[in-house]
């Protein structure tokens, strides 16, 4: 699990421009399905079993948060916006890669040093003063970087202490390793019913790719997985789970009861950790897509606990990822 996640984190896919983690999760994914694709919206999708019976759609976004080039001025560096919820408080001075067609160059945020600061070294730069600097001259930059080139965090995954992973793209790099494990588990004890794995693009944006896929494989009912907040300094503990307790199973308006209550049950019937989240309304997941498409999906959500989301140090624990895999695979094994 450790040297998938690192595999899955190392490649850069910002919102809409998800192309090389689409060509790494078709190879993951393609010793046990059945069946791979990329659709055109950059989702991967890929089938195990009979899915024309009973089909269960589970669900992974795999985009992540960065920048998008909008700007070079006359100095060479980069003026960017966001693509997806930044945190720019963590910005300032951190190191990047600018996707260009011709390959990554690693660039870093312009930081006023704080003798400069006039008392405001505290305070995050607004979106407007975001530059990013390659270190080359204007003529130079023009000649690699365009416009619309996409941004991603340059983090080197780590191992820490007692199972701990972070990186800056477990959201929701976590979720598509933990439905790889899934596809492991079923090709190692096959259940019968069919099962879609979606892999889908844009989440952080818009959710385009969950709305598409859902749509087009219709399923009969549908698992999302995600990360959500985990128990740190600053986040109470109703509003969090715990890092290393499992898997939190979501209960919603929007989401279906009868799947929640079945995935409690069947962690409790199968001694697999988890912990609940409740939602007055929506997720802010692809749940709220999915459940939608067409005249509407039966959809649960389970998520994996994670610290400081949206960052270049997104924690995760690695015991949550594969007791979260097992819960999935209890509710697939059961179903029929």
């Amino acid at each position: 699990m450790e040297e998938l996640l690192k595999r899955l984190c190392t490649a850069k896919g910002v919102s809409g421009r998800e192309e090389n983690v689409c060509e790494l999760i078709k190879a993951e994914i393609a010793p046990y399905a059945d069946t791979v694709e990329t659709d055109i919206n950059n989702s991967v999708i890929a089938g195990i079993g009979d899915v024309d019976s009973h089909n269960i759609l589970l669900d992974a976004h795999i985009d992540e948060i960065g920048f998008i080039v909008t700007y070079i001025d006359e100095n060479g560096f980069l003026k960017v916006s966001q693509c997806g919820g930044m945190d720019y408080r963590v910005v300032q001075d951190a190191r990047f890669k600018v996707l260009t067609s011709s390959g990554e160059i690693t660039a870093v945020a312009c930081c006023l040093p704080p003798h400069l600061a006039d008392g405001g070294e505290d305070k995050a730069p607004s979106a407007d003063d975001v530059y990013l600097d390659t270190g080359l001259p204007a003529e130079k930059v023009r000649e690699l970087v365009s416009l619309g080139d996409t941004v991603a965090f340059d983090v080197e995954p780590t191992m820490l202490l007692n199972d701990r992973f972070t990186c800056c793209s477990t959201d929701n790099r976590a979720c598509c390793a933990l439905l790889i494990r899934v596809a492991q588990l079923i090709k190692e004890d096959p259940v019968r019913t069919g099962v879609t794995f979606a892999f889908t693009s844009q989440e952080e944006t818009y959710g385009k790719g969950a709305s598409t896929s859902a749509f087009s494989v219709m399923p009969d009912e549908a698992i999302v997985t995600d990360v959500s907040f985990a128990l740190q300094q600053g986040v109470s503990e109703c509003e969090s789970g715990k890092l290393g307790c499992g898997s939190m199973i979501c209960i919603s308006p929007t989401l279906s009861r009868r799947m929640s209550d079945k995935l409690i049950s069947l962690a409790k019937d199968n001694d697999i950790p988890y912990q609940l989240e409740i939602i007055g309304g929506r997720t802010g997941t692809n749940g709220d897509r999915i459940s939608v498409a067409r005249s509407g999906i039966p959809t649960a959500l389970v998520s994996v606990p994670q610290r400081n989301m949206h960052t270049p140090a997104e924690i995760v624990s690695l015991s949550d990822i594969e007791n979260t895999a097992q819960l999935i695979y209890a509710y697939i094994k059961a179903a029929l």
